[in-house]
């Protein structure tokens, strides 16, 4: 009997062990650059002189940045993403601990249990897990000087496994003082992030004005105390005749004269309109070209043109202003304000400072490094360190670091899982073990024994002394709450959740099915 055909030719199917397969070997691809010792990778795009290298450790920058083909890769792709966006750190856990979780249960599917067993073992085990996080987690004092100490100690944390390690005392309280600022808004976007090259990544400080990385016009005001700004996205050439392929006929030199005088008319009357305003700063996101300069210099009033969107939306936030394209009704329009407008110089190049505006909570962080590269990995860096403290401040609860919380709930779960009975017992088991991978992959990627300090940490945890980790530095096991290791409580939850949960959804794949690419023949052609 021949064999029945059901998918079209060139339509591929895949069993689902190729999709488990495939997720460890992400896992695989990024655990090296997991805790402070972890390595970096050098992610390449383009060719020739277009192309582009990004040097990396961050989990989420690494997987975004390969062509992944597979779809069940593409999960944790997703899931690290996810983590990135939510709390800002961990994504390099999260997809660690999944592949893990993936590994183990491929083990076990070897040994004839079902995927579904599995799953119910798992969603068990996770249950447990974040029960002993809970209770094992700390509320951080009533006092500012509490959670400043908490904020600093989770900044540390935090930076210890990126470039900014070498300077991580430094940045960590730049970093602890910009978020302190917002006053527990958690508006990220108050916090403006610059790179400057040259100079020490040691130099990077924090200015409490806000930073534009633009020059006012000739012969206009540098300096502008009591600011009123308007803040506009309008074409300052609009009325030039610029359509493709227009042909103006005219009987003489003199009516090319006249078209000229009612453009500049036109475009004189849209710059009065905006000097209606009574305003002293005008900020567009497109071009002022040099007659409009002109016209705004001769109302005494500073133009900055081509302001980037997002720094554009960020100024409006800042200076209490709206973005404005019409300017016919003066009296109606939401003007932005500072207190002062001035010039300052950052290595070689000059920015304006607006100082004293309303967003009172609004700063500027200025980064200085060698290379390029290097400044983007700090804006990396910082960035996940701002984000996993906007997150503690909204929930001020943290746990252990340095692998204390994974073999704490690594040892829970082995406990409950010999109350279980049946398979999912089995499950519960393979979710512990999984736990109890990552410190001993930190520890191996610091060059240490983690047959030896695993199995010592898992000691100290069996007799009750849960503040035990590992103290990479020294390569041993110490109290990590006493040498001020600890992580954000919402991070790790949302770093074992999503973890799970990932390798819950690939573990239900039994099948990759892949429709055949549309042929593209001669009828097939775009018109």
């Amino acid at each position: 009997m021949l064999p029945v055909q059901i998918l079209k030719q060139n339509a591929i199917e895949e069993r689902g062990e190729a999709a488990r397969l495939c997720a460890i070997a992400i896992g695989d691809l990024v655990k090296s650059t997991l805790g402070p010792k972890g390595m970096d990778k050098i992610l390449v795009s383009g060719d020739g002189e277009m192309q582009n290298v990004t040097v990396t450790n961050d989990g989420a920058t690494i997987l975004k940045s390969i062509g992944i083909d597979n779809p069940a890769a593409k999960v944790l792709v997703d899931v690290s993403m996810t983590q990135d966006k939510e709390v800002g750190d961990g994504t390099t856990s999260v997809t660690v601990f999944a592949a893990e979780l993936l590994r183990e249960a491929e083990k076990l599917i070897e040994k004839r249990i079902h995927p579904q067993t599995i799953i119910q073992g798992y969603r068990k085990a996770l249950h447990i897990a974040l029960q002993a996080l809970k209770e094992s987690s700390q509320e951080s004092g009533s006092s500012t000087e509490d959670i400043v100490k908490d904020l600093l100690n989770i900044a540390r944390t935090t930076l210890s496994s990126k470039i900014l390690n070498q300077h991580k005392e430094h940045f960590a309280k730049l970093a602890v003082d910009a978020v302190m600022r917002l006053n527990g808004s958690g508006n990220l976007d108050a916090i403006q992030i610059i790179k400057k090259l040259g100079g020490a990544m040691s130099e990077s400080y924090l200015d409490e004005g806000f930073l534009l990385e633009k020059k006012p016009g000739m012969y206009q005001p540098e300096r502008v105390e009591n600011a009123k700004i308007l803040i506009a996205n309008t074409p300052m050439d609009t009325d030039k005749v610029k359509v493709f392929g227009t042909r103006v006929r005219v009987d003489g030199v003199a009516k090319i004269a006249e078209l000229e005088a009612a453009e500049k008319q036109k475009m004189k009357d849209k710059v009065e309109k905006i000097a209606a305003h009574k305003i002293t700063v005008f900020i567009n996101r497109q071009l002022i070209y040099n007659y409009p300069e002109q016209l705004f210099a001769d109302h005494k009033i500073m133009a900055i043109e081509h302001a980037d969107f997002e720094g554009i939306e960020r100024l409006a936030l800042v200076l209490g202003g709206e973005i404005y394209s019409t300017f016919d009704t003066p009296e109606d329009a939401r003007l932005g304000s500072c207190k002062l407008i001035e010039q300052v110089t950052i290595g070689e190049d000059s920015l304006l400072r607006f100082s004293g505006v309303p967003l009172g909570e609004a700063c500027s962080v200025v980064l200085r490094g060698a290379t390029q590269q290097i400044l983007d990995e700090a804006e990396r860096s910082l960035h996940d360190a701002l984000c996993v403290l906007i997150t503690h401040i909204k929930k001020s609860f943290s746990v252990a670091g340095a692998g204390a919380s994974e073999i704490l709930m690594s040892a829970a779960v082995m406990i409950e899982s010999q109350k279980v009975a049946g398979k999912e017992a089995i499950a519960m088991e393979a979710f512990a073990r999984a736990l109890a991978q990552l410190p001993t992959i930190i520890c191996d990627n610091a060059g240490l024994d983690s047959a030896e300090l695993v199995t010592q940490l898992r000691a100290e945890h069996a007799n009750g002394n849960h503040r035990m980790g590992i103290d990479i530095v020294n390569g041993r096991v110490a109290d990590v709450i006493e040498l001020g290791v600890i992580e954000s409580y919402n991070v790790k939850t949302c770093m074992i959740s999503s973890a799970a949960e990932a390798a819950e959804q690939i573990l239900r794949v039994d099948d990759i099915i892949k429709s055949a690419p549309r042929p593209r023949g001669r009828d097939d052609r775009p018109c």
